[in-house]
């Protein structure tokens, strides 16, 4: 609010103390104990002239009176003389015109400056700039702050790594809105997030919309990198961030007395970029500039970015908000505009190509890069990935590695940042050396979420080790603490999801760094030892991932390769009835005609005889990575084999109470032409029909529609059970398959184990590791083999 005497007082160049004024600035000076150069100096002016001027109560230049008292810790109004005239109505309404005017004109002025700051930015790996305008996606921000809710560690620690990607604890205790509603219904914000996830370029998208009248028109906007400004100061010796803004304007010929007008009619909106990047020996004074303008300006329009972990830098009045992920809508826009404009194509070919990537990227196999693809700038290096060969790559430890040297160094490199280490004794490596330690101890745990305490004993633990370490317990826990906290500010690879709650920032990171301990020691005896201890996870679905990182990155894959393929043979070579299961399945493969690969009918014929019940049966996945042809028309043999087995479990889905609509499904399933031409089958007796006049004998024996329900429920009642055991025993007998093995419950979960070690092994296989041709050969050939059948292959 603008007082009468500050309305009046514009118009004037010039402000004098009065002489209570005098009095109290005499008295702050005395209590500073400057010299009067001393209090110029630190003004900004050349000579004392001014400051002898001001405590004479004498007019001075407006900027220079409002300088000496904020120097002096005084408010500028207490000390002037001011008119204390009201003024008409008629003066205030020329004022506000007045006012107006000079909002526009500035505007004018410092529009070409504007569009220079904001109007453009460069994508990392990108060589040209791109426009704002041109690859801007809206963005999302959270209004609460969910480090401030207490959450126990305890319940969450049973999640599997999908519900950890997909729980998000900021949901819980906030709402999503737009970040643009934010920035209009709160004049003081402190906007919070992760590195690369957007800060500084919604901070310029806003100074553009502001600048285009688009928003908060009846503001100046001045965007200020809050790094250059504590450099520039400390060059020129002058911390004043009112003097620096001062300058800008200058540059744009706006004079000091229209820019502090500017100022008191709070027609400034103040955008300050990058707290966090201020180097720590300057934050201090930074800090003090922000809160001196925050409160002496307190009508303007004021914003600044920080990195999440460097929050405790708190003002008055400021409301804290943070940007969220991206959802797949923002995701999608982004590789819309991305593909046109950087990709450079024509619209039409850049949403195809835009559409190509969402489609791989919606893929199940693809789910750990499309939570890498939340982040911005993780985004755009998964769409430069992408835009080389249409595909993300098969060996996904490259792309992750690039996704953690991008947080751990280019991205501060490449914007020229030098964060303040105080973990700086730590070289990169050693830093990817603790990060893998904490990762692969949690990972191995089975937790995604740890207690601070819990993680910074980690660090306690790594920091010890190192040569020259601190032995006291209370240093190293406080060291452990500022490493924390640094890695989750300068990387973010850490973050605090609610308080004292932490989790890797992507599942993506914490497996790749897992997988890169397992194999980062040179020794062999200590790498041999390492990927033993990996195999014998091979049952865990979670350790899926990071097999088939460790598959691309260990040099002798064939080593890994052949000892996955011995444990998993090794589940079932103990079991004496699995494994008379696994000679029938390699009999039965051999009495088929077929052109796949033999593994493939053994592991088709695996799952269409394990109990219905089980979770594997008709599960064909496995067949399908071993023999892609299976996918197409099956082979005649196999074809039958299917049909016969799904009109079996039609026949035994049948309820007590049948419809006709179930019988007649059964009749038609009933595979009368594939049947046909089939002999008598393995065990050929005299008396026995073919396959097919069986088949037909036994659909004949089905009651015809006409004969009503009641004569079709009196029929299936006595004579149900006996129909479908006829069936069981044409499969049996003409096909070999049927038989009732009867697992145990263990038995089964056994072979769940062991068909889900088998699926990895291909996978890993099939993931472009370089494994030898010979190794690749021997596997296919002994997959899901009976233990007395492998040596054969030797």
């Amino acid at each position: 609010m603008i007082t009468t005497g500050e309305s009046q007082y514009m118009a004037r160049r010039s402000l004098q103390a009065s002489d209570l004024g005098i009095r109290k600035a005499q008295k702050a000076f005395k209590t500073k104990a400057w010299t009067q150069e001393y209090l110029a100096n630190e003004v900004g002016i050349e000579t004392r002239q001014p400051i002898w001027k001001f405590f004479s109560g004498k007019p001075i230049e407006r900027h220079i009176f409002m300088e000496i008292c904020f120097r002096l810790d005084l408010d500028w109004q207490e000390i002037a003389d001011l008119p204390s005239e009201v003024p008409t109505k008629a003066q205030a309404q020329d004022n506000s015109r007045d006012i107006d005017h000079l909002v526009q004109m500035v505007r004018s002025r410092r529009s070409n400056k504007v569009q220079a700051q904001c109007g453009t930015i460069r994508l990392l790996d990108i060589a040209q700039l791109i426009e704002l305008k041109d690859i801007y996606v809206n963005i999302n921000i959270q209004e609460a702050n969910p480090r401030q809710n207490w959450v126990e560690v305890s319940n969450l620690q049973n999640f599997s790594p999908e519900e950890f990607v997909s729980v998000d604890l900021s949901q819980i205790f906030q709402a999503r809105v737009p970040a643009l509603k934010a920035v209009a219904a709160y004049s003081k914000l402190m906007i919070l997030g992760k590195p690369g996830c957007g800060k500084t370029t919604l901070l310029q998208h806003i100074a553009m919309q502001c600048n285009q009248g688009e928003l908060l028109p009846d503001r100046v906007p001045i965007f200020i990198r809050l790094k250059n400004f504590a450099e520039d100061a400390t060059e020129a010796s002058d911390f004043s961030l009112l003097n620096y803004i001062r300058q800008e304007f200058c540059k744009n010929n706006i004079s000091a007395y229209q820019f502090e007008t500017l100022l008191h009619h709070g027609k400034a909106l103040i955008l300050l970029d990058g707290l966090d990047e201020v180097q720590e020996e300057e934050r201090g004074e930074v800090l003090k500039q922000i809160r001196k303008l925050s409160e002496e300006y307190y009508n303007n329009h004021l914003i600044v970015t920080c990195r999440i972990a460097t929050q405790q830098y708190r003002f008055e009045g400021f409301t804290d908000i943070e940007i969220a992920d991206f959802d797949s809508c923002q995701i999608e826009a982004f590789a819309q505009k991305w593909f046109v404009i950087v990709g450079k194509n024509s619209r039409e070919q850049g949403l195809a190509k835009a559409a190509q990537f969402m489609q791989k990227l919606q893929l199940a196999e693809n789910w750990l890069i499309r939570e890498l693809a939340k982040t911005p700038i993780l985004l755009n290096l998964v769409c430069c990935v992408f835009y080389a060969k249409s595909d993300f790559p098969s060996k996904r430890a490259d792309l992750y590695k690039q996704g953690l040297e991008i947080l751990l160094v280019r991205w501060d490199e490449a914007r020229g940042i030098k964060r303040d280490e105080i973990y700086r004794q730590l070289s990169l490596p050693q830093k990817i050396k603790l990060l893998s330690q904490i990762a692969t101890i949690t990972f191995e745990q089975g937790h995604y979420f740890f207690a601070q305490s819990q993680i910074q004993q980690y660090i306690a633990d790594y920091l010890s080790t190192l040569p020259n370490a601190q032995t006291d317990p209370e240093v190293l826990q406080l060291n452990s603490e500022a490493v924390l906290k640094s890695i989750e500010a300068q990387h973010g690879l850490l973050v605090e999801r609610a308080r004292g709650v932490y989790s890797f920032s992507h599942l993506t990171f914490q497996e790749y760094l897992t997988a890169r301990n397992f194999v980062a020691n040179s020794d062999s005896q200590s790498l041999e030892k390492n990927l033993d201890q990996l195999v014998s996870h091979m049952t865990e679905p979670r350790w899926r991932e990071v097999f088939l990182l460790v598959a691309g990155m260990v040099e002798n894959v064939d080593a890994l390769m052949q000892s996955m393929h011995q444990y998993s043979d090794g589940l079932l070579a103990d079991d004496q009835k699995l494994q008379q299961f696994l000679i029938w399945l390699h009999l039965k493969s051999l009495s088929v005609q077929a052109p796949y690969k033999s593994a493939a009918i053994r592991a088709f014929y695996l799952t269409l005889v394990l109990p219905r019940e089980l979770s594997l049966a008709r599960d064909l996945s496995l067949a399908l990575a071993i023999d892609p042809r299976l996918a197409g028309n099956l082979a005649p043999d196999l074809a039958l084999d299917l049909a016969l087995n799904r009109a079996l479990s039609l026949s035994l889905g049948l309820p007590c109470d049948p419809s006709w609509e179930r019988v007649l499904a059964l009749s038609f399933a009933l595979p009368l032409e594939l049947a046909f031409g089939y002999g008598t089958g393995l065990h050929s007796e005299a008396k026995l029909l073919p396959l097919g006049e069986s088949l037909q004998h036994l659909k004949e024996q089905l009651p015809a529609s006409e004969q009503g329900r009641d004569r079709l429920q009196e029929w299936w009642r006595a004579n149900g059970q006996t129909w479908t055991e006829k069936l069981k025993f044409l499969i049996l007998r003409y096909r070999n398959i049927n038989h009732q093995w009867q697992f145990s419950n263990q038995q089964q979960e056994v072979l769940k184990q062991y068909y889900a070690a088998k699926q990895l092994l291909l996978d890993c296989l099939n993931s472009g590791c370089e494994v030898s041709s010979n190794l690749r050969e021997w596997i296919e050939e002994t997959l899901l083999l009976p233990i007395v059948e492998i040596g054969s292959f030797s």
